[in-house]
């Protein structure tokens, strides 16, 4: 095999296996929903983590809700049916939007990172992020918005 074919074989290997990819992390893209703002807080469906796969029911690990009477998102975790976190996905360094990114949270402007419980894991942050007590019943969730957790 000449230099030249090695390439064009590696980097349309390296294309097939990224759109491959790339079809796979779509079918759980980040859910973004509004939620409904009630006395006090905000509530969620249960069902906004479900995810029907051929006839079984898996779930995301977290959803974000955007209101446009909040002034940045909520980032909900879902760790199993009774236990959530509810974070406010405002970077404490800065104040810009973070970005969720699997079981962590991350400043696109200077490189913090959060847990999903808001727990800051890397600087140039040095305050935990924002949370709020998130009460779970049989069919939805409410987020307290009254006071942080």
């Amino acid at each position: 095999m000449t230099r030249k074919d090695f390439i064009i074989n590696a980097c349309t290997t390296c294309l097939s296996a990224t759109a491959v990819t790339s079809l796979l992390t779509s079918c759980t893209v980040t859910r973004y929903i509004p939620g409904n703002l009630v006395t006090n807080g905000l509530t969620v469906s249960k069902d906004a983590f479900a995810i029907s796969q051929k006839g079984n029911t898996a779930y995301r690990s977290f959803i974000i809700i955007r209101n446009d009477t909040l002034q940045y998102p909520i980032c909900v975790y879902r760790f199993d049916d009774h236990s959530y976190s509810a974070v406010w996905m405002r970077c404490t360094h800065q104040g810009s939007e973070l970005l969720a990114s699997g079981d962590f949270l991350q400043c696109p402007a200077h490189g913090s990172e959060f847990t999903n419980k808001g727990q800051v894991t890397n600087g140039p942050a040095d305050n935990n992020l924002r949370t709020f007590p998130v009460i779970a019943t049989l069919t939805e969730l409410f987020i307290d918005l009254r006071k942080p957790s």
